[in-house]
Order: structure tokens, then C-alpha cells, then sequence
């Protein structure tokens, strides 16, 4: 792909990605966030993390399936940093405007509400992730460390949904969707992975 396109594509990312938060920038300026502004802040900056962690996560399952789709591993980098945006609002909604900045209160949310617990473990998951996502951090860690370390995402993941479910009220059913992309996201791989083994060795055996 040519780079000029590359370029124009990564400028359209750049803006969707954006548009959640000038969304929500337009909106506390002009007074219309609601009749609670705080829960309108924390479920949107929760809810764009999962859905960014989702593209994230498709991107190398769609490339291997359609090859043709490669240039996309170049974008990976780009949304899983907005991935960690997102999620570092959503956590400062949290120790901003729910605990006013009280070590106490926050301490105490994390050892007795199970879904701070959770998010907050998602969001310590995607720190070593976002700290090493230079291409400097790659040549220091090795291509191996590298990945194994940024394979933290699927745990991520998982903390992100649980933290999803845990904060909705009982009955209420609006984490399926997320849960079961993401679900079929994280089972693609080994499904993939072992696809791949089972050519590789077809191909090994008729070479043969």
C-alpha cells in the first residue's frame, strides 16, 4: 500500500479515535452531559476502552485470515495507545470526581468494590504495555520479551469485561456484546495458531 495512503488512513484513525473525547469535551462545555454528568464520563471513557481493545485484538486475526488486510498490523500500535487514553481517563474520572483525590477513599473502593478491583487491575495490565510500545522498547526487551510481555493484553481484556459486568446491576445484559466479541477474538488465536502449525508441517511432509 502506498505510504501517501497509509498516511491519510492513519489520519482518519487519529480522528476516530479522537471523537469520543471532543464528544465529551463539547459536552461538558455546553452543559449537556446529562443529569450526571460524572456516570456519563465514566461509562463512555469505559465503554470506548473496551471497544478500542477490541479492534486492537481483531487486527491480527483479520490479517492472518486475509492476507491481504496486512497493512493493518500498522495501526495496532496507534489504537492500543488510545486503548490506554481512554483508559487512564476513565480511571482519573474515578479518583477525580467519585474519590476526590483520597488516598483513603481510594483504597478502600479497591479492597471493597470488586469491579474497582477489576478495573483497576486492567488498567495496571495496560501500563507495562503502553510504557514499551516504542520501537526503542522493542529493540531493549528483544522481539520475544516484547511479545510475550504485550501478550498482558488478553488478561486485560478479561479484567476489563469482568470489570464491565461487575459494575452492572443485576439483569441488566448490555457487556454480551463486548464480551462475546472479545470472547471470539481470544479464541481465534489458538484456533489460528494451531491452523497454522497444521500447514506448516503439510507443507514440511510434501516438501519432503
Amino acid at each position: 500500500m502506498r505510504h501517501s495512503t497509509i498516511v491519510f488512513l492513519k489520519t482518519l484513525a487519529w480522528a476516530a479515535c479522537l471523537g469520543p473525547f471532543v464528544w465529551l469535551v463539547w459536552c461538558a462545555v455546553t452543559n449537556t452531559l446529562g443529569p450526571d454528568p460524572t456516570a456519563t464520563i465514566t461509562f463512555t471513557t469505559g465503554l470506548v476502552t473496551l471497544r478500542l481493545l477490541t479492534i486492537s485484538l481483531a487486527i491480527t486475526p483479520v490479517r492472518r485470515l486475509v492476507p491481504q488486510l496486512a497493512w493493518m498490523v500498522r495501526f495496532r500500535r496507534l489504537v492500543g495507545l488510545f486503548v490506554f487514553f481512554y483508559a487512564t481517563l476513565h480511571l482519573m474520572t474515578w479518583v477525580a470526581l467519585y474519590t476526590g483525590f483520597d488516598p483513603k477513599a481510594m483504597s478502600t473502593d479497591i479492597v471493597k468494590r470488586r469491579y474497582i478491583t477489576a478495573g483497576m487491575a486492567a488498567w495496571l495490565l495496560l501500563l507495562p504495555l503502553a510504557a514499551t510500545s516504542t520501537n526503542w522498547a522493542v529493540r531493549k526487551l528483544g522481539g520475544k520479551r516484547w511479545s510475550r510481555l504485550h501478550k498482558l493484553v488478553y488478561v486485560a481484556a478479561v479484567c476489563g469485561v469482568v470489570h464491565y459486568w461487575w459494575q452492572v446491576k443485576p439483569g441488566v445484559l448490555t457487556p454480551v456484546t463486548i464480551t462475546v466479541l472479545l470472547g471470539i477474538l481470544l479464541l481465534a488465536r489458538p484456533v489460528l495458531a494451531y491452523t497454522q502449525r497444521r500447514r506448516s508441517a503439510a507443507a514440511r511432509v510434501t516438501a519432503a
